[in-house]
């Protein structure tokens, strides 16, 4: 599975892990949302949930961008736009915090879901608290990575925001 990367560029360059992904040649940055090629486009916004029912896209894309910055219109990228279930982060900046990953998070959850644990596990080896990302989403990572659609990933994220409140 290819990883694409539409970088915006405004977060902290040292704290980027897009950057550091491009850097080990395991994603490729993208300046403009029209050179950043069609994929299955990681989206908090999208209506519909990542599943592996989109595992034959070949390609994720992700947004690189400040968490103040991420409305909708930011991720006016062509592609098949898809939200990422409910996981808590592993990364020092929003440690615990629900839906609040980063890039390289996104795409280890993606590849996950998608049925790419071992590419998943790669990428998260270029951070030092890469592990703990799987670590603590083991359950539902595993989960989300059974079932056959959207609509079963939705149910099941209903289970664990259940659990929240």
């Amino acid at each position: 599975m290819d990883l694409h990367v539409r970088y915006e560029g405004d977060d902290d360059p040292k704290k980027c892990t897009a950057r550091k992904l491009a850097r080990f040649d395991k994603a490729v940055l993208h300046e403009t949302a029209r050179a950043t090629p069609y994929g299955v486009v990681l989206n908090p916004h999208a209506d519909t949930a990542l599943s592996p029912a989109d595992a034959d896209h070949g390609r994720l894309v992700a947004l690189d961008c400040s968490w103040e910055t991420a409305g909708e219109a930011m991720f006016e990228i062509d592609g098949e736009h898809r939200a990422l279930p409910f996981l808590v982060a592993a990364n020092p900046v929003n440690y615990g915090q629900p839906f609040q990953l980063n890039t390289v998070e996104a795409f280890a959850a993606g590849l996950c879901i998608l049925g790419e644990r071992e590419h998943a596990e790669r990428i998260l080896s270029k951070f030092t608290w890469g592990h703990t990302f799987l670590e603590l989403n083991e359950e539902p990572l595993r989960r989300y990575s059974e079932c056959a659609n959207s609509a079963e990933v939705v149910a099941v994220q209903d289970d664990y925001l259940a659990d929240e409140d």
